[in-house]
């Protein structure tokens, strides 16, 4: 199925956010993901659903000064 993923067209196989993360090798800490501009709980990614089309935006925390 094809998904955008912080504004870029990505192909994949992942059925829920929990899925997707992995596929995506997400770090298990840092990471924030919001689906139509709604922040997801990471307990919530498992239950999570995504379909055609779906809009997500990922956002990594970086340190620095």
């Amino acid at each position: 199925m094809n998904i955008t993923v912080n504004n870029k067209p990505v192909a994949t196989e992942a059925t829920t956010l929990l899925a997707l993360s992995k596929e995506l090798n997400l770090p298990e800490k840092g990471v924030a993901v919001a689906i139509s501009n709604q922040m997801i709980p990471r307990s919530e990614w498992a239950s999570t659903t995504i379909s055609e089309g779906t809009s997500i935006i990922i956002i990594k925390a970086a340190c620095g000064g």
